[in-house]
């Protein structure tokens, strides 16, 4: 079942011309567009299904710096205040809550894992809290356990999945955007190497640049472009109870499970880092290249089934531009959840969490978490096609760092002073010939 999602009304308006059309609204496309229509760009965003209906509303809502890779930590803490400069400029509340994240846990490994990137990251400018046995125990009080120790990260705090994403594209709308939903990309076209236009199901809209935020989509749209981009996606199973727990912290961590208060008063919870691979012809094609990526991560991953294969979003083939194309016929990624992972997540809370006992469930649902080889995002403008910019491979930390991302899109669309360096996020890192050619034909 579909995660919780506010429905946004949008004009059903199509545009024959912007400066810029936008292709995706999760949480990056929504973010990138209202950083371009705030600039003052006449910015188009298309959006196949619904705003924010995909990965965008099916996440945690972390917004966090605590254990980032090093590489997204900056645009990690640009992000915390872009959260909130949204907000008060949109004139709504996002569900952005600087509540601090709460880790606790009783393995001594992960415990000094934890105090050596910490070292680090205060180094960087992040409150970064170490805590005692006595300190964790305390701050975790609602377990009823007694902890090693922890990490308490102040600055740190959530926002609302079910509502930021169509939000936040009515700040694109308030800002002049146009925001069409129903209608899928098909491609790209270009004139001297360059782009001019996107083909929609809809009709053609001329624009001299494209952003390409598909999420677990992007990697077969460039295909047709002939463009290589190494994606590869796990299905992540989690479930939301009614509000009705006292006490519980708003944003806690355990090995066992996570869980994070949402906007309506329920709680999300998952267990980290659990979920199914399930195979794709881009996958099995590519695999020898994440086989480090899934080997580390082989303890929490399990074999999935043929939904993604049949949903077509990791295609290898080519489509016809005049023709439907596999957005138009899987509008939104709403695969099944599994119902082992979501049974395991909700015994392991309330045996954690005796308050959530008698708390019935909300909702279960799955989603598709797109990730590159080295578990960092592509950000880049320099990908073949002049004027063509890609956002995508999130790799499970989008929705905190949405803000960020999409300025920095913004940034370099417009050919501004980026907010972060961008060496680190350039699609040139993974080696093309090792990934062998990719073609059109």
């Amino acid at each position: 079942m579909p995660a919780p999602l506010m429905n946004l009304t949008t004009n059903d308006t199509f545009p024959e011309a912007a400066d810029c059309v936008v292709i995706g609204a999760g949480i990056v496309g929504v973010c990138a567009a209202y950083w371009l229509s705030r600039a003052g760009m006449k910015v188009v965003l298309l959006e196949k299904g619904r705003v924010g209906a995909e990965q965008s509303s099916r996440n945690w809502g972390w917004c966090r710096q605590q254990n980032r890779d090093a590489r997204e930590l900056p645009l990690s803490t640009r992000s915390l205040a872009l959260w909130e400069d949204m907000a008060q400029d949109i004139g709504v509340d996002l569900g952005f809550r600087r509540c601090g994240l709460l880790y606790l846990s009783n393995n001594a490994a992960e415990i000094e894992g934890w105090a050596s990137w910490g070292r680090f990251a205060r180094g960087e400018g992040v409150d970064t809290r170490m805590l005692s046995a006595s300190e964790a125990t305390e701050r975790g009080a609602a377990t009823g356990q007694q902890w090693a120790g922890g990490v308490w990260s102040p600055s740190d705090g959530i926002a609302d999945p079910a509502s930021a994403a169509p939000q936040i594209a009515r700040g694109v709308m308030q800002h002049g955007g146009v925001v069409v939903q129903g209608c899928a990309a098909r491609g790209i076209e270009t004139e001297a190497g360059a782009a001019s236009a996107v083909v929609t199901e809809r009709g053609v809209i001329r624009t001299p640049q494209v952003v390409m935020a598909g999420g677990a989509w992007a990697g077969s749209f460039l295909h047709q472009s002939g463009i290589f981009f190494p994606q590869a996606s796990v299905r992540s199973s989690i479930l939301s109870v009614a509000p009705g727990a006292e006490g519980l912290p708003p944003a806690l961590h355990t090995s066992a499970v996570s869980l994070t208060r949402r906007g309506d008063g329920g709680y999300t919870l998952a267990i980290s880092g659990k979920g199914n691979v399930d195979p794709t012809p881009r996958m099995i094609r590519k695999a020898r290249h994440f086989l480090p990526m899934f080997t580390k991560r082989w303890r929490s991953l399990l074999p999935g089934g043929l939904q993604a294969w049949r949903a077509g979003f990791e295609t290898m083939a080519t489509w016809d531009l005049d023709r439907e194309t596999p957005m138009e016929r899987v509008r939104i990624l709403d695969p099944r959840p599994s119902v082992a992972t979501v049974n395991q997540t909700l015994a392991n809370a309330r045996k954690l969490l005796p308050a959530l006992a008698t708390v019935p469930v909300q909702a279960r649902w799955a989603g598709y978490i797109d990730s590159t080889p080295d578990g960092v995002p592509v950000i880049d403008n320099d990908i073949g096609i002049a004027g063509l910019t890609l956002a995508a491979g999130l790799s499970g930390h989008g929705f905190g760092i949405g803000p960020g991302v999409g300025h920095l899109v913004a940034d370099l669309v417009l050919a501004r002073a980026p907010i972060t360096e961008t060496a680190q996020y350039r699609l040139a890192r993974f080696d093309h010939a090792q990934w062998g050619r990719v073609s059109k034909f």
